[in-house]
């Protein structure tokens, strides 16, 4: 009998670790629709589809941006430097095409791969000198914020033809809805990176790595190449979410994204990966993000509060998910 209790307590408790691991994305989901039903009976003309593209809209830039995080904050590592290349990639593409006549085809790409290159090299410095990411992306961050203001130190704006068109471009949708191409760019990179979590061998190593790092290696994982290539998605997506925020402002400015990369940890954990790693869900990402769009809406058609109320608000949402993850998501399968 013994035997029989051991069999069956075994899948009990994976099924109720798995559950438990589930719950902040439940509540975040939750949440999600508490807030959209409370607006639309107290405010007139929030229960609208467009309200909620609009928040897309408004952060489609931060959702790619978090996108990046949550890879990184699955490894149990964390980036500090995404808003300061999100600033930089701004500058970098007003100051090419602005100031110096290039064109934006070629620019999109250099700034992608400075991006991505800014962050393999934090990558590599974090696994190679066994140094804490919070230093060294925190280095990153002062160094991104620095070159923005060799570059220029007052806002550049932008009038090129090409990226005026692309900002003002409308993406039409059924019932007379419409979304910005910046959306439509930052749900396909949603698509990826869902697909490569949780369908491809690297994703798994990713959510390896989060979950106890020695164990990936006594798994024979490459565990160096892996943290390299997080911090490196995270900063081709820091430097994809610039673009998407320099079509959205139309400038670039050295001020651009202060503050983003705790907006994006705070859409990362709302949305449930836990702060430790190897446990989250990219699409949680995405509702956290939402979760941050529509309380700024909300504040916004309550026209009385203060923007700061934003940051109150997040701030005690933020506290109650990191005691959630305390109190269920400490726990893992027994091997």
């Amino acid at each position: 009998m013994s035997t029989t209790f051991s069999s069956l307590g075994r899948p009990l408790h994976r099924f109720s670790v798995r559950h438990a691991a589930r719950l902040p994305l439940m509540v975040t989901g939750a949440l999600l629709i508490a807030m959209f039903s409370l607006g639309s009976v107290r405010y007139e003309g929030f229960f609208s589809g467009q309200v909620l593209l609009n928040v897309l809209i408004d952060n489609g830039f931060l959702l790619v941006v978090a996108i990046g995080t949550t890879f990184v904050v699955l490894t149990g590592g964390i980036d500090l430097s995404v808003g300061s290349t999100v600033a930089l990639s701004t500058m970098l593409t007003a100051w090419l095409v602005e100031r110096n006549g290039v064109p934006l085809a070629l620019v999109v790409p250099l700034v992608l791969l400075v991006g991505a290159g800014g962050g393999a090299l934090m990558g590599w410095v974090i696994h190679t000198f066994e140094i804490q990411p919070f230093v060294v992306t925190l280095a990153g961050m002062f160094l991104a914020r620095g070159l923005c203001y060799t570059i220029s130190t007052e806002s550049i704006s932008l009038t090129d033809p090409t990226t005026t068109r692309i900002a003002q471009t409308r993406v039409l949708l059924p019932g007379g809805l419409f979304v910005s191409p910046a959306v439509v760019v930052a749900l396909v990179v949603l698509a990826l990176a869902f697909v490569v979590l949780h369908h491809t061998r690297f994703g798994r190593t990713v959510y390896a790595l989060g979950g106890s790092e020695s164990s990936a290696r006594l798994m024979g994982l490459p565990v160096g190449r892996t943290k390299i290539a997080v911090y490196a998605v995270s900063g081709l997506c820091s430097a994809l979410g610039g673009l998407l925020l320099t079509f959205y402002m139309l400038s670039g400015y050295a001020l651009h994204a202060v503050g983003m990369e705790l907006d994006a940890i705070a859409a990362v954990v709302i949305g449930g990966t836990l702060l430790t790693g190897g446990s989250g869900f990219v699409l949680g990402t995405a509702l956290g993000v939402t979760v941050l769009g529509l309380i700024q809406t909300v504040i916004s058609f309550q026209g009385t509060l203060s923007s700061w109320w934003t940051r109150i608000v997040i701030g005690g949402l933020l506290f109650v998910f990191v005691l959630l993850q305390r109190l269920f998501g400490g726990s893992r399968p027994s091997p």
